[in-house]
């Protein structure tokens, strides 16, 4: 049986930016952007849980990349300590060095470059950059191919 793995970020209460962000930047498509106010309210919320936020908070938003990829993400809900992405980037690869020069030109735009783009040797160019929501990205292009030696 097939299966995948879809990155859930988590924001302090900016995922609607991030989305429109991502969006123009990586020519993704948003699919789903629900409010808190959008869920339906159990009449028992379940055990360990609190009230059900309510508001206009984005409870779950999902990206598509081009390519299929997807991102999902949503507001911390009130009350809750936020304490943004640690110990994790997103990675991207690219078939080309133009695809990854735009990709990575467009998410560190008010960001901060970590490791600039250059030619490393795994692909014609990669770089890191944690972007102005502060999620870290990994950008390649041009894939060289790697020996499978023991």
């Amino acid at each position: 049986m097939p299966s995948s793995l879809t990155p859930y970020l988590t924001f302090p209460g900016t995922t609607r930016e991030a989305y429109a962000f991502y969006e123009k930047s990586l020519g993704a498509t948003i699919n789903a952007m629900l409010t808190y106010a959008d869920a339906p309210r159990p009449e028992t919320p379940p055990e360990g849980c609190g009230p059900m936020p309510t508001g206009d908070g984005i409870m779950h938003a999902a990206l598509t990349l081009p390519g299929g990829g997807m991102l999902f993400a949503g507001d911390q809900p009130p009350g809750m300590p936020f304490d943004g992405v640690k110990g994790a980037m997103l990675a991207l690869q690219y078939d080309t060095v133009d695809e990854a020069q735009k990709a990575f030109a467009a998410l560190s735009e008010g960001g901060q470059v970590t490791m600039p783009l250059g030619p490393v040797f795994w692909a014609k160019t990669f770089g890191m950059a944690t972007d102005r929501f502060g999620i870290g990205w990994a950008v390649g292009g041009g894939p060289i191919p790697l020996g499978t030696g023991a």
